[in-house]
Parts: C-alpha cells; sequence; structure tokens
C-alpha cells in the first residue's frame, strides 16, 4: 500500500493495538452491554415472556465459553491476522498498493458485507443452521441475545473473518474497528429499548435498528429469513432481503423458535447440546426449530 504506515511510528502503533486489542474489546462490549441494560430498565419496548436471571447468565455464559475458546483454539484471531499481513504484505490491498484511507473504508464495507453473506448461508445450510438456531432460539430479544451465540458458530465465524482479513490485507486498525463496531451494533440491534417511530426511520436509513433486527426474530418463517445486517442496513435494501415490520406488530409478535419454548432455551447445557440433539418426531424425521423437519 502507498502509505506512510512503514514507518516506525505507525508500526508502533499497529503492535500497540494488536497487543492491546482484548482489552479495547472488552472495554467496549463492557460499556454497550451496562448502557444497553439500562436503557432497557428505563425504557422497554416491550414486556419480556421469561425473566432476565437465567436467561442472562446462559447467555453471557455462551459469549464467555465463545471467547475462551477461540483464545485457546486460534491465539491470532483477525487481529493477529491483520498484523502478520501487514508485515510481510500480504493481502489484495498490500498487492495492489492501494492507499491507507481507502483499504481502512474498503476494509470495513467488505467486513460488513461478509458477515450479512454469512448470516444469510447460516440460515439456508442445515448443518450451520443446527448452530445458529441457539442464537434464535431466545424466547425473548434483548441486549443479551446479541451475543448469544453457539461457541460452534463462533469459531466457524472467526475462521471466515480471518480467512477474508488476510484475503483483503486489512489495516489491523480497520479490522480492530469494525470488530468493536460490530459487537456494539449487535448488542444495539438486539436491545430492548423503545426509540419511537420518527428515530428509528432515520438510524435505520444508515443502521440496523432494534425494530428492524427484531423482525427477524420472529417465530414466522417467512420474517425470520429477512433483515440479515448486523451493523449497516443497506445490505439487506440492496440484496432484497429488507422487511420494515413484523405482521403481528413490536409489542404482540412471537418470538424464538416454535419447537424450542421457553424456559428451554435459557439452559446453558441445553443450548451447548442443541445443535447435537438427535431428538426426533414421531416419524423418525428431526426438527429444525421452524416448524419444519429434516430427514
Amino acid at each position: 500500500m502507498k502509505q506512510a504506515n512503514r514507518g516506525c511510528v505507525v508500526c508502533s502503533m499497529f503492535e500497540f493495538l494488536t497487543l492491546n486489542e482484548p482489552a479495547l474489546r472488552f472495554g467496549a462490549f463492557a460499556g454497550v452491554l451496562a448502557a444497553m441494560a439500562i436503557w432497557e430498565a428505563l425504557s422497554p419496548r416491550r414486556a419480556l415472556a421469561s425473566g432476565r436471571a437465567r436467561r442472562w447468565t446462559t447467555n453471557l455464559a455462551l459469549t464467555g465459553t465463545g471467547t475462551l475458546l477461540l483464545r485457546v483454539a486460534v491465539p491470532l484471531l483477525a487481529v493477529g491476522v491483520a498484523a502478520e499481513a501487514e508485515r510481510r504484505g500480504v493481502g489484495l490491498f498490500h498487492w495492489m498498493e492501494v492507499p491507507y484511507a481507502a483499504a481502512f473504508i474498503l476494509s470495513l464495507l467488505a467486513l460488513d458485507v461478509l458477515v450479512y453473506a454469512q448470516h444469510v448461508v447460516f440460515h439456508r445450510v442445515g448443518l450451520l443452521w443446527r448452530l445458529h438456531r441457539v442464537h434464535h432460539a431466545d424466547t425473548d430479544v434483548d441486549v443479551t441475545t446479541g451475543i448469544r451465540f453457539h461457541p460452534g458458530e463462533t469459531l466457524i465465524s472467526m475462521a471466515i473473518k480471518m480467512a477474508a482479513v488476510a484475503l483483503l490485507g486489512a489495516p489491523v486498525a480497520a479490522v480492530i474497528l469494525f470488530e468493536v463496531v460490530l459487537n456494539a451494533t449487535a448488542m444495539f440491534n438486539h436491545s430492548n429499548i423503545a426509540l419511537g417511530t420518527k428515530t428509528d426511520t432515520l438510524l435505520r436509513r444508515l443502521i440496523v435498528t432494534p425494530d428492524m433486527h427484531r423482525v427477524h426474530h420472529s417465530v414466522h418463517r417467512d420474517e425470520h429469513d429477512t433483515n440479515y445486517g448486523f451493523s449497516l442496513s443497506l445490505w439487506d435494501m440492496v440484496f432484497g432481503t429488507y422487511r420494515p415490520q413484523p405482521r403481528d406488530g413490536h409489542t404482540q409478535m412471537r418470538l424464538g423458535l416454535t419447537a424450542f419454548p421457553a424456559p428451554l432455551p435459557s439452559g446453558f447445557g441445553w443450548s451447548l447440546w442443541n445443535p447435537f440433539s438427535t431428538d426426533r418426531h414421531s416419524d423418525g424425521s428431526l426438527p429444525d426449530g421452524r416448524g419444519e423437519r429434516t430427514t
């Protein structure tokens, strides 16, 4: 890349960001989680169907398990891959000598559309859906649903992200910013907060709002196969997967998966085991959690 970041000062910045990435990400995570939790308590959009204590414990335990597994199994992670690509000059942006500012912006856009596409694939490929349905099984949707992912899905998602970062040669700072923004927007757009119609309409022109994403958690298959975006609302609108409102209204719509009623999804053990469950219907078929059956 034609940029000044080859100098010692910028290299030192890269090293600082890489070494302190876990602390930076945790600080942002804790801050957004606390802010959204307080906002939910002060101005909830919906009445919760289940209590918080068990759900929140399980959802936090799932993200904690996934994070620990990543740190043990994949020490480099996406930020480490970006730093290594920078040192070696590997990736499209390095090979094509893309200016740093352009590489930074293009990396953010490319990674965001990648997350959108990955989300679509996790809905459409049976084996991947079995992992992702743990996220959808939550019978309420609030800030902790945004971090409720099976550790297996977390590992696969990171592997995809690492491959993309290496292919692009994405700047370290762009990858760190993307990780922080993705985590923050996931908690924001899953939050049970009342924004108001005018604010929601304005915000969703650019980002995914809670009302927009809540449609994705509807029990109706035609609704939860829409609104896949996590950060930018652009991708759903461009690729034709945007659905503005749920048919039953936000306060009355049912959330979760019909095959897995409360309190099952609130259990940590149940959530870990669900993708591997061999419980069958009377006809021998397996439930996919969406009111459909697979052999």
